[in-house]
């Protein structure tokens, strides 16, 4: 059996790990109540009235609270679920109230990663995708799950698992977009009732095994000399049928063969010191043909009948 991943450590974090940040006013409050009972004492010269500003401090610091506008906390009276608070400054009643749990509503990502797992058609691949999520519902989150951020690492795990195992690797390889749609909705429905929302997931790679890489690679070069073989066969067919075609014109015409001889032996001939040897049949018809395009060059261009070429001696 495949070993199941370790999930990221991040994603095993309990929300209600997250602090609030620095509360500066309430710290500014608490600091300009005790520095005006330090001077009351100093000018009316009774001590109450330092214990009473730094007490006052003291509860000004416990009872204001701040977070950032991307926050929700949930306070808790006496154990009883008093409501959600933020964004910005809120009141507490001290050591009445608790601060049970802070819950980030920006977008936060799961990386999730399957080792070795059967696609439909019994193919192992390693997958690797990623989850986009946020909080919607930060009070349903808290109060119907431990650990949120775990369990929808957990959900996109097993989702992501069901949906390679009911695909094939083709579907895989060619068609992510809609890998990515299925995975998305699957998630939202498990995570929805969370008041967790997914926003997208994206397959990031699929990791095939060394052998079945080297097998697609064999395949995909045949595909390519097959490819090759039959345009080559295509283009051969093609020179066969312009050959077959100017056979015919030179069967016809045997003066046009015999020019176009002595045409490929000027070609050839063209750069000096070059000897060329050929048949004594095939320079007799040579000669024969240079005679017929000689006595073709003597015809008159504006007279109905061929010229004298030369004189009958008796």
């Amino acid at each position: 059996m495949p070993d199941f991943p370790v999930l990221p450590s991040m994603s095993l974090v309990p929300s209600m790990n997250r602090k609030l940040p620095l509360n500066t006013i309430s710290a500014s409050i608490a600091g300009a109540v005790i520095l005006f009972s330090a001077g009351l004492t100093a000018l009316m010269r009774q001590p109450g009235w330092v214990i009473g500003g730094f007490v006052l401090a003291l509860l000004v610091h416990l009872s204001l609270k701040m977070c950032n506008s991307w926050q929700r906390v949930l306070v808790l009276r006496a154990g009883k679920i008093q409501g959600l608070r933020g964004p910005g400054l809120f009141l507490i009643v001290p050591f009445l109230d608790q601060i049970d749990a802070v819950v980030d509503q920006r977008i936060r990502t799961v990386p999730v990663h399957t080792r070795q797992t059967l696609t439909r058609d019994t193919t192992p691949v390693d997958v690797d995708a990623v989850v986009f999520w946020m909080v919607h519902d930060p009070l349903r989150a808290i109060t119907e799950l431990d650990n949120y951020e775990g369990s929808v690492s957990v959900v996109a795990l097993t989702t992501l698992r069901e949906v390679v195992g009911s695909s094939d690797l083709a579907t895989l390889l060619e068609d992510r977009r809609r890998i990515d749609g299925e995975l998305r909705d699957l998630i939202e429905i498990k995570t929805r009732e969370w008041g967790v929302t997914v926003q997208a997931v994206e397959i990031r790679d699929v990791q095939l095994p060394d052998s079945l890489q080297d097998a697609m690679s064999r395949q995909a070069q045949a595909e390519r000399e097959r490819a090759a073989r039959v345009t080559l066969a295509s283009a051969e067919r093609e020179v066969a049928h312009e050959l077959a075609q100017a056979a015919k014109t030179y069967e016809a015409s045997p003066i046009a063969l015999q020019i176009l001889q002595i045409n490929r032996i000027f070609e050839m001939n063209k750069n000096r010191g070059t000897t060329i040897l050929m048949p004594t049949t095939m320079a007799d018809a040579m000669t024969s043909a240079t005679a017929f395009a000689a006595a073709m060059q003597t015809v008159q261009p504006d007279a109905g009948v061929p010229a004298t070429t030369g004189e009958v001696s008796g």
